[in-house]
């Protein structure tokens, strides 16, 4: 007999749990209205998704991107999340409304942050926790330290792929379980039906074990963060190894794998991209130093009591620095509660959460830890953690630990220890006071025997809402003063191609130290997008185009000054073969170019701009020489009906039969994956330097020459994936029929 389960009340508390995110973030907006608006989101993230919103507008699938030659290649980034539905479909809907920056960034973090809490609260409601309990899982999931510090205000990428573990978790608990019920029917029943059960009932559970993760890991890898994708890799080794010792049966984990298996296959595109895109990057050769920083000390473990605990950490440049715990902010009672019930019932409680805890460890070690290879900076392992630790709170809170006097004796010795060891820094007055009289509240209640199943929730809410207010969320990251005014020209040229030479911008531009509105003239990082200019700079933290090396750019886009000095004075006949027609230099830079090839044509207290004298040069080009072939001489073609689009460039040329071959020149930066084709004839593309893309056509060559980028992994990688989702969507119409 098919046993039908409710499912109103988990839909009215994931509404509620989402409706509670709203308003918290609502209440941080009213508090600071730039509370999500900081440092990479304004030079990196928020530009790059204007440009991906104008492709979709332009019905172009946003592969790369014409106004930046260092930030080019989106798809490669990874970070911008190029192809994930979710993310695509919510940039497109928010650039519909007439939001300024900082709404636009509030609004695309609330949306992933509503995501979160939904998926935390399913994930709780799997483990048979109440609604309130699977709330207070879904705050803490969403609204810790690190989330909010972090991903919701700077690292956009982070969250956007995070959003979607508790959903994985949620997917893949649901798959092994089924898995383990499908064997044990087997196991009793020899006909493998019990008597009552429809015939197909098993093979119709073992479809949705298999199907049900897939969608989820899909979501998770394409949402753009490396860091999330070895969180699940984790997550599924832990619950492989959770089945195989408690049924000692491969099959337990077998739907599991499989669900994990089309999800990746889903996304492959994505994932193909970043191996491709890294391999010969800055990122593959990140220093050793990098590995050392942004570690969780020991000595900072009690801010997940206090998160105004104030001790060294070690920042972005491997200086110890005093810095607040405020990423391990995850409201006052879940580690409380956890702490208690050790107390009370150490052993008994320990073999009942034996597997929750036996991950927090882990997770929190690796917090603790050096990175290695393409990952760095461990404390992004938080977010993990603190999944973990609202589980293993929310099974102490259900075994009825009472913890209310504890919470009060941890926040005063805590309170107490930060005096005498000077670690209260500069924002324990009044959080502490607050966390007191929070825990206060919390102790009367349980010495009145007063049974409430939403004070989890409450306290969680209030304590954090409390933290924030008293601890700003900017965890010293830049904030810049950008202006809407960046969404018009001028004073530049959309049709010239810049190179910018500014200082770096979270030194020089940021609101300390510039309150003034900043980027105007100078456009740092990818902002050039926002206006649809064509800049060389351009924020990337993977730096993997060949302009990147070439000019030694930095991850926010700027270049040495010298070294640009030495660019536009001694080889600025490299910059003529690369396009660049236009140079953007800040004030704080001395640069002048030679006169006789570059004039001024605009100057204020931000920077000057040079423009080479004549008309912008042509996207396309047709040279007779080129310094990397110094013996080999070229006929030159005549070019018309140039279409410049993103992904492909068409042009018509016509080249006598009598003269030479001749090479022609695309402005646009170089990946592998360009192909080139002269009516029905396949071209080979090659390089210059692997700068830009160069094609030879032979004598007698007319018609219309095409470059287009489809690279191997786009082809393959979109092979796979559309053949999972089909077996996925097939899987899922025949389980509904």
């Amino acid at each position: 007999m098919k046993i039908r389960v409710n499912p109103w009340p988990n839909f009215f508390g994931a509404t509620f749990a989402g409706i509670i995110v709203v308003a918290f973030c609502l209440l941080l907006l009213w508090r600071d209205p730039l509370v999500f608006w900081n440092d990479d989101y304004q030079l990196s993230i928020l530009p790059v998704f204007a440009d991906v919103a104008r492709s979709w507008g332009e019905g172009h699938w946003p592969l790369l991107s014409p106004y930046s030659w260092v930030c080019a290649n989106l798809a490669g980034e990874y970070q911008y999340g190029t192809f994930s539905v979710f993310v695509n479909a919510a940039v497109v809907l928010i650039w519909k409304f007439p939001f300024t920056f900082p709404q636009q960034a509030a609004a695309l973090s609330i949306t992933h942050l509503i995501v979160l809490a939904i998926g935390a609260f399913l994930l709780a409601r799997g483990r048979n926790f109440d609604i309130p309990l699977s709330i207070f899982v879904s705050l803490v999931a969403t609204l810790n330290g690190w989330i909010i510090c972090w991903g919701a205000t700077d690292w956009f990428g982070a969250l956007a792929a995070f959003a979607w573990l508790p959903w994985c978790w949620w997917a893949l608990e649901k798959s092994r379980c089924a898995a383990v019920d499908i064997s044990s029917v087997e196991a009793a029943v020899p006909s493998g039906r019990p008597n009552g059960m429809p015939p197909g009932t098993a093979a119709s559970t073992g479809v949705v074990a298999v199907l049900r993760p897939a969608p989820f890991v899909y979501l998770l890898v394409t949402g753009g963060f490396p860091y999330t994708v070895l969180m699940l890799a984790l997550l599924v080794a832990w619950l492989s190894i959770k089945s195989l010792v408690e049924t000692k049966k491969f099959m337990s984990i077998l739907p599991m794998f499989v669900g994990v298996a089309l999800g990746f296959a889903m996304s492959a595109p994505a994932w193909l991209a970043l191996l491709d895109y890294t391999s010969d990057s800055a990122r593959a050769v990140t220093a050793a130093t990098a590995h050392s920083q942004w570690l969780v000390p020991w000595r900072a473990l009690p801010g997940f009591v206090v998160p105004a605990w104030t001790v060294n950490w070690s920042d972005f440049s491997n200086r110890m620095m005093p810095h607040r715990a405020a990423e391990l902010a995850c409201g006052l009672v879940a580690p409380v509660a956890l702490i208690a019930a050790f107390l009370n019932r150490g052993r008994v409680f320990l073999r009942k959460i034996k597997w929750d805890f036996a991950l927090l460890i882990v997770v929190l070690l690796l917090c603790m830890l050096p990175s290695a290879g393409l990952f760095r900076w461990s404390f992004r392992w938080l977010p993990f953690l603190h999944v973990a630790l609202a589980l293993c709170a929310a099974q102490a809170w259900q075994d009825r630990h009472r913890a209310g006097l504890c919470a009060l004796l941890l926040v005063g010795v805590s309170a107490v220890t930060m005096s005498i060891l000077q670690a209260n820094g500069a924002f324990a007055f009044p959080l502490t006071w607050i966390l007191l009289v929070l825990a206060a509240i919390w102790a009367t209640t349980e010495f009145l025997h007063r049974d409430n199943a939403w004070l989890p929730p409450s306290l969680t809410a209030a304590s954090l809402l409390a933290t924030y207010l008293c601890i700003p969320p900017n965890c010293g990251v830049p904030r810049y003063n950008l202006s809407q005014q960046l969404l018009q020209p001028a004073p530049l040229d959309p049709h010239r191609l810049y190179l910018s030479v500014y200082p770096p911008p979270e030194f020089d531009y940021r609101i300390e130290a510039r309150s003034q509105p900043v980027g105007q003239v100078v456009r740092p990082g990818s902002t050039s997008m926002w206006a649809a200019l064509r800049f060389v700079n351009g924020y990337s933290p993977i730096l993997a185009a060949g302009i990147a090396r070439e000019l030694r750019f930095s991850i926010h886009g700027e270049i040495d000054p010298s070294f640009a000095e030495y660019i536009v004075r001694d080889q600025s006949g490299a910059l003529a073969e690369l396009g660049v027609d236009g140079i953007v230099v800040a004030k704080e830079i001395t640069l002048e170019p030679e006169p006789w090839e570059w004039e001024r044509v605009f100057e204020n207290d931000e920077g000057r701009v040079f423009h080479r004298r004549g008309p912008p040069l042509p996207v396309v080009r047709s040279v007779s020489w080129i310094d990397n072939r110094p013996n080999d001489n070229f006929a030159v073609a005549e070019l018309t009906n140039i279409r410049d689009t993103r992904n492909r460039v068409e042009v018509d040329v016509d080249l006598a039969s009598d003269s030479g071959p001749a090479l022609i020149t695309f402005a646009r930066p170089y990946f592998r994956g360009y192909i080139a084709s002269l009516g029905e004839k396949r071209l080979p593309v090659g390089s210059y330097r692997g700068l830009f893309p160069i094609v030879e056509i032979p004598p007698g060559s007319r018609g219309r020459l095409v470059l287009s980028y489809r690279p191997a992994w786009l082809l393959y990688g979109g092979g796979v994936a559309i053949l999972a989702a089909v077996i996925v969507v097939f899987g899922a119409l025949r389980r509904g029929s």
